[in-house]
């Protein structure tokens, strides 16, 4: 499982010109699964985002975590993430997890950080073209990944 977290001052998701959901500060989340992920990636990752210290403190100091400001997560489906193009120009996704499967634990996520952490999660529509604007803040972007290479 890998998820890009950014750090943003402002994000929103459209699906077919509609505002789906929207947040102030906080992270957009690009989330891709591969057909070996489970739930104990999810529950990893949730965790390690909930605890991640990428947010200023008082003195400026990347001290503080999303659940420390109370801020918010759009969290995007992005099976793209498991892109393969080491043979030749085209992309291959055969790493990406079926749809069916990454559905149900990306859902997982958002529960997790909602239910778990207390973080106020919101998705953009599994599957559906999207249109993503953020504004990003810092700019402050990390990969994060469940399993070693």
């Amino acid at each position: 499982m890998k998820i890009l977290v950014q750090r943003v001052k402002e994000a929103s998701c459209k699906v077919n010109n509609k505002i789906v959901s929207k947040i102030n500060k906080g992270y957009v989340l690009l989330v891709g699964l591969t057909h070996t992920d489970e739930l104990t990636d999810v529950e990893y990752l949730a965790k390690k985002i909930a605890n991640l210290r990428i947010l200023e403190d008082e003195n400026g100091k990347l001290n503080k975590s999303i659940s420390d400001k109370n801020y918010e997560i759009l969290s995007i489906s992005q099976f793209t993430l498991y892109g393969d193009t080491s043979k030749g120009n085209r992309p291959s996704f055969t790493k990406a997890m079926l749809p069916k499967q990454a559905n149900l634990l990306y859902l997982e996520l958002t529960n997790i950080l909602n239910k778990t952490y207390n973080i106020n999660t919101y998705n953009g529509v599994f599957g559906e073209y999207m249109d993503i604007s953020l504004i990003n803040d810092g700019p402050v972007t990390l990969m994060l990944e469940s399993k070693e290479k």
